[in-house]
């Protein structure tokens, strides 16, 4: 049996950019994407920390370095600049294949500040 389990993980990122006049999806720092795992094209769901807002989009890439994470196209309308959002990926496993996802907390900035490839960050609310 296949199971979908959580693969990377953007935790806190502050939203940089929005631009509604462009095609739905999320450009994300190249640099953030390989630490968390996630793919230019990837289905990805974002959770709105700031008004609980769920949805999905596809990814784009961003330059190297910017710390961008900006939405675009109607997920645009989804959040503020400054709302803190997790950006989650996931994929298919058989039961006992190694799963353990690869998390990336960041800080204010949406520079790494811890890498964890296998258990949820602790954070304060």
């Amino acid at each position: 049996m296949f199971r979908i389990l959580l693969k990377g993980k953007i935790h806190r990122a502050t939203v940089t950019e929005k631009n509604i006049h462009y095609e739905g999806s999320v450009t994300i720092d190249e640099e953030l994407m390989e630490l968390a795992d996630i793919e230019e094209n990837e289905l990805v769901q974002i959770v709105d920390i700031n008004n609980g807002a769920r949805f999905e989009t596809y990814v784009i890439k961003g330059e190297r370095g910017s710390r961008i994470i900006g939405l675009n196209g109607a997920a645009a309308r989804m959040v503020e600049l400054g709302d803190k959002v997790i950006i989650m990926a996931y994929g298919l496993y058989e039961k006992g294949e190694n799963s353990k996802p690869k998390i990336v907390v960041v800080d204010d900035n949406n520079n790494p500040k811890i890498l964890k490839d296998h258990e949820e960050p602790k954070t304060e609310c």
